[in-house]
């Protein structure tokens, strides 16, 4: 009987070694059929020397005889969304696009992130009273993590 590879299988498999490498998990995913993607991140990035060490961990510890499987092991790159408490943090600083789950899209600065939410820097321009054209006002906009459907990175070459 073939027994399927299951996520908490992997996910059980790779903490520890993560955990020694300084670099913590964003997404594991495992397809019906046996494609197993494992997206990882560190505080100080990923190399590509860390993902192949622990793309052969994972393959020492799982038995191709026992059941088939296709492994892709990858960081969490700047074009994929933020996942985890963890990327949030180690991107304060950086612009972040973000979609609620309301719809409304926002373009900021992330300044704060902690286990409740963020905190995001964002430009508008108002009339005040008694000006004629408008003003440039920067304001904190507390978010949850509960109202934000996506936050992308926003890379700019400037």
């Amino acid at each position: 009987m073939e027994s399927m590879i299951t996520k908490e299988q992997i996910e059980n498999l790779i903490k520890p070694k993560i955990d020694e490498e300084d670099l913590f998990q964003v997404e594991v995913t495992v397809s019906s059929s046996n494609k197993i993607s494992v997206f990882i991140d560190g505080d100080k990035g990923v190399t590509i020397d860390q993902c192949m060490a622990l793309s052969r961990f994972i393959e020492q510890n799982l038995n191709r005889d026992d059941e088939d499987y296709e492994l892709d092991v990858s960081s969490a790159g700047l074009d994929l969304p933020l996942k985890v408490q963890r990327q949030y943090i180690k991107n304060i600083g950086r612009s972040v696009a973000i979609i609620l789950k309301n719809g409304q899209k926002l373009t900021g600065k992330l300044v704060n992130a902690n286990d409740d939410g963020i905190n995001l820097e964002v430009e508008k321009n108002i009339i005040l009273e008694g000006k004629k054209r408008k003003q440039r006002i920067v304001e904190i906009m507390p978010l949850s993590y509960s109202d934000i459907k996506s936050t992308k990175i926003v890379v700019s070459f400037r």
